[in-house]
């Protein structure tokens, strides 16, 4: 029977793989609290089910597409979620992600959840694509997220510019509580410096989709590897759905060229890392890249865009560099300078791991998380 002396918190992702990789120590951080804990997402593997159970945590699977875009499917997953959520009875819930967020906080209202909070992680194709149908897309999704972030008691942005948008677009109502968090965090201790490798290599760990900046980072090592074909740029992540993915046969002309090495997708990105020289991210917007977190961690320097979310990661010069989004020439010009000037490295990922202590400790941000929904 349940303790009405213990908060039950329902926290709610678009992916379960995110539940233990980028909020499990907010898991763990609720748990400690003395918190009922439930996590839903969709599919959970075994694995993930097991982790979670591990730290105390309950799974429940949620009724949630994480992509595609069929209205019908959506407000039966609406129906779906509403019912659950008045099945399991939270106190608070939280959602992060764009379904999770919208769909989420509007069946939380619904079930009538007392306390309801989001957590916006970036705005992805429905705001940084072009053309007709993104743009339909996006229409859409200012309208739900205005609606359901009516309902939300707090908001937590991951960078000062979606909170902005959100503002202009009138998604946010003046008055509206936001709170400003850094990113998912990393954990420092799991993720720590490392030995760079002998040989000049880059690595890019991201969803295979065109606005993470994959086209531009294949191109940039195209042109690179005309001068140093000893070079190495490799590529970690996974071919996804939606209208913004890079396809498979894209994917194999790059391998087969010998642009690019391919990894797949990686359980745990910690060697990728181990053996890479220099982190790089050309995404076109972001929250807060959690890889590029994890790599600074790792003590690596950056090369990202100068973009949402990318450029609170990198004091340029210091640890990393910023480049234009959509621009190969000033990408490949970035990694060329490490080429050139290999010295430069080990004190830029010396840099970059002091910036991850000081700002993105996953502590920290647990810690004002926690204090906005008053579990601290």
């Amino acid at each position: 029977m349940r303790s009405e002396l213990r908060m039950r918190v329902l926290v709610l992702g678009g992916f379960a793989d995110s539940l233990i990789n980028f909020r499990g120590e907010l898991l763990r951080s609720l748990r400690g609290r003395g918190c009922e804990v439930i996590a839903c997402a969709p599919d959970a593997s075994p694995q993930v089910r097991q982790a979670l159970a591990g730290m105390g945590v309950e799974y429940r699977h949620a009724p949630l597409a994480r992509a595609g875009l069929n209205p019908l499917a959506d407000m039966a997953s609406l129906w779906r979620l509403r019912r659950l959520l008045r099945e399991l009875k939270p106190d608070v819930f939280l959602g992060y992600t764009i379904k999770p967020v919208i769909y989420g906080s509007l069946a939380a209202a619904s079930a009538g959840v007392p306390r309801i909070y989001s957590m916006i992680t970036g705005l992805g194709y429905a705001f940084s694509a072009r053309g007709a149908k993104a743009k339909a897309v996006g229409w859409l999704a200012i309208r739900l997220y205005r609606r359901a972030l009516m309902v939300n008691e707090r908001v937590f942005f991951q960078n000062p510019d979606d909170m902005a948008m959100f503002r202009e677009l009138g998604i946010m109502k003046p008055g509206q509580r936001s709170v400003m968090i850094p990113g998912s965090g990393v954990d420092i201790d799991e993720f720590r410096p490392a030995p760079f490798p002998k040989e000049m290599s880059f690595l890019l760990i991201a969803r295979l989709l065109r606005q993470k900046g994959i086209a531009e980072y294949a191109e940039a090592a195209r042109r690179i590897r005309q001068g140093h074909p000893h070079v190495r740029f490799r590529l970690a992540g996974w071919l996804d759905e939606g209208p913004d993915s890079i396809s498979e046969i894209k994917l194999r002309a790059w391998v087969d060229e010998g642009t690019l090495e391919y990894l797949g997708r990686l359980d745990d990105v910690r060697p990728a890392l181990a053996d890479s020289s220099v982190y790089v991210l050309p995404s076109y917007r972001e929250g807060m890249p959690r890889t590029v977190l994890e790599a600074m961690a790792m003590g690596r320097p950056i090369i990202t865009s100068d973009a949402p979310g990318c450029r609170l990661t990198v004091n340029p010069g210091e640890n990393g560099y910023l480049v234009p989004v959509g621009n190969a020439e000033a990408l490949a010009d970035a990694m060329e300078r490490f080429i050139l000037e290999p010295d430069c490295i080990s004190g830029m990922g010396a840099a970059s791991r002091r910036l991850a202590e000081e700002r993105f400790d996953v502590r920290i941000v647990n810690t004002i998380i926690l204090k906005a929904m008053g579990l601290n």
